[in-house]
């Protein structure tokens, strides 16, 4: 019997899980905003114009995000003082590139949609080579560890209004294929026309210039563009989700504590089906699986395990719901280490799912080839090396 799992006489809650998420997060130090708790945003006049909901994409869960990760954030303003203090104003966990120039502006977004394209491309591949036999969680490891680049690519731009030569809005027009996230900074006399413009689907969000603690307003309208799910990895990844798993992950509550956890404890996290979990990584590198087992396959679990010589003690553990055994783990990555039975945590309340914590091995995947924290302190090196930072 281990000695985790003969000490497990309950099934441990959610809380649980989520003490063990703070740790890692007082471990690992980060901005408090995440998807699940990012400060709500509404109209003009220190109001925030809401976002429109995400469209649906087929199987699988919208209020938790399948595949998530740090984008860049880019910055228009003609004011070179002001510009300054909107990038200074932002957390330091983001990479923020700003322009003066309209034209330098469009340019360097206007290069990204190939980038985007041959990333939704890098990781419809790992999902076709699964559909062939090819385990899904060694390759996103590799995955992560061979493109950092993947950071750069701009998630939320905000530009102003007004500018000489081209107006915000003019500027965005030019922006076609790129499908980044968009804010508009307006003055006074711009509100009717940035109505429309959101209206149109032109902007994603549009604040007043005049708004009273217009940093925190934008940092927060921001986040939450960050933090909303992207519709086409969406579908990469539900792809590997059978049915099942889809409406497990569609129960409110269960998709609420899924994402909790990870916005928590991951700087990037992908869901997967093969096996179902949450395969997470830290700032740091640190790479972690969520272990997600249905109740109703329990008895199955228990079965197996008992084959495989785990002790009648530990066998009974995980019939009754208080461990599971990482077996799927085991037979996607049978080089990372032995096979062990955990406690288990539930999810929702429903009764039809638990969870699991297990640690990914450093031979396995090296933390420092996926550290974000590394690749952002290297950018701003490579930045502040610049004569010039305002492009």
């Amino acid at each position: 019997m281990t000695g985790r799992a003969a000490g497990a006489q309950a099934l441990l809650p959610f809380q649980s899980l989520m003490r063990w998420a703070g740790g890692q997060a007082r471990r690992d130090p980060r901005a408090p905003a995440s998807g699940a708790e990012a400060s709500p945003t509404t109209g003009s006049g220190g109001q925030l114009a809401s976002a429109p909901p995400l469209p649906g994409h087929g199987a699988g869960p919208q209020r938790l995000a399948l595949y998530q990760r740090p984008g860049s954030v880019v910055l228009l303003d003609d004011a070179p003082d002001y510009l300054e203090m909107l990038a200074d104003s932002l957390p330091r966990h983001w990479n923020v590139e700003a322009f003066l120039s309209p034209e330098s502006f469009v340019n360097y977004l206007q290069q990204e949609p190939p980038r985007w394209e041959a990333d939704f491309w890098n990781q419809q591949k790992i999902v076709e080579a699964w559909h062939r036999g090819t385990p899904l969680i060694p390759q996103i490891l590799s995955y992560w560890a061979a493109n950092p680049e993947r950071f750069a690519l701009t998630k939320v731009c905000v530009v102003d209004q007004l500018m000489p030569g081209m107006t915000g809005l003019q500027a965005l027009d030019e922006l076609v294929d790129w499908p980044g996230q968009r804010i508009l900074l307006t003055g006074a006399f711009d509100e009717g026309l940035a109505t429309q413009a959101f209206n149109r689907g032109q902007i994603e969000q549009f604040l007043a210039k005049q708004t009273e603690r217009l940093a925190s307003h934008l940092a927060a309208a921001i986040d939450m563009l960050m933090c909303r799910p992207n519709g086409r990895f969406h579908q990469i990844w539900a792809a590997t989700l059978s049915p099942r798993q889809s409406a497990i992950l569609r129960d409110p509550q269960v998709a609420d504590d899924l994402a909790r956890f990870a916005g928590t404890s991951f700087v990037e996290w992908v869901v997967i089906g093969d096996p179902f979990g949450i395969l997470g990584v830290s700032e740091t590198g640190e790479p972690t699986w969520l272990q997600l087992e249905p109740t109703a396959g329990l008895g199955e679990l228990a079965r197996w395990a008992a084959d495989r010589g785990v002790g009648p003690e530990d066998v009974r553990q995980i019939q009754g719901g208080h461990c599971v055994y990482d077996r799927d783990l085991g037979l996607a990555m049978p080089q990372a280490r032995p096979l062990s039975v955990t406690p288990a945590f539930a999810i929702g309340d429903a009764g039809t799912l638990l969870a699991a914590i297990h640690r990914i091995d450093d031979a396995v995947a090296a933390p420092a080839a996926l550290s974000y924290r590394e690749w952002l302190a290297g950018k701003a090196r490579r930045r502040s090396g610049r004569r010039n930072t305002w492009a």
